[in-house]
């Protein structure tokens, strides 16, 4: 079953008289509970596709199905709505509140959802123990370290138990250990818990934890590819 369709998407920027072709008749499909990598070099439109896939932009043309709904025909709060729901985004620049403990800070997205209050605190605990950080829940933000930090946005992702997880360059700001040990998580929870991964990376090591690779440049499709050796959450995993 297909989580996300997409066919001939395009997205063009104007500016002025000038007009930019971010993406080009892009069409692929992502199944529920498979892990894609997106790759391609600055300038190549994988930031304008994941803003498209994450339901935080509308594409000039084509169509976009999100786990059915034909979400090109969404409202600006329907979109909200849906990606509330239904999508969790960890991002390189982890988006923490620096006077915020781990616990609140995994809370966040459950202000604006329709989870009932009396479940956030279950909820939250939950999340930051599947990432191993049951031991910080009260600490803030200035005493994690790097990997730390990503583990708690990918709690953050994770507590409304969103459909699709986009992870937009989740070890740029991390040394290469503290990288692995987060590539281990996001890979932890695509094979043992089912969650559909969308990744967009510039580094072929990280790409290579995910079970195909699309390569984007000027905009268009260049290659979209199965990962033969596909690297393992346990082999990677640096204690």
């Amino acid at each position: 079953m297909n989580i996300i369709e997409v066919k001939n998407l395009k997205k063009v920027y104007h500016d002025g008289e000038t007009s930019t072709v971010a993406l080009d008749d892009v069409s692929f499909d992502v199944r529920k509970g498979e892990f894609l990598a997106i790759m391609g070099p600055s300038g190549s439109g994988k930031s304008t596709l994941l803003h498209l896939l994450g339901l935080l932009d509308v594409p000039t043309s084509g169509s976009y199905h999100f786990n059915g709904k034909n979400v090109t025909t969404f409202t600006p709060d329907e979109l909200a709505d849906l990606r509330n729901r239904e999508v969790g985004f960890i991002f390189q620049a982890f988006n923490l509140l620096p006077r915020t403990n781990v616990l609140e800070n995994v809370k966040l997205p459950l202000y604006y959802s329709n989870i009932p209050e009396h479940e956030w605190e279950k909820r939250a605990m939950e999340a930051v123990e599947s990432v191993g950080l049951a031991h910080r829940m009260h600490h803030k933000q200035a005493e994690l370290s790097g990997g730390e930090r990503q583990r708690v946005a990918i709690a953050r992702a994770l507590v409304t138990e969103p459909e699709v997880i986009f992870a937009d360059e989740p070890t740029g700001n991390l040394d290469s250990k503290s990288g692995k040990n987060v590539m281990a998580v996001i890979q932890h929870l695509n094979e043992e818990h089912g969650k559909t991964i969308v990744l967009i990376t510039h580094e072929t090591s990280t790409a290579e934890h995910a079970e195909r690779i699309i390569h984007l440049m000027d905009g268009v499709i260049e290659s979209d590819v199965r990962v033969k050796d596909r690297l393992t959450a346990e082999d990677e995993f640096v204690k």
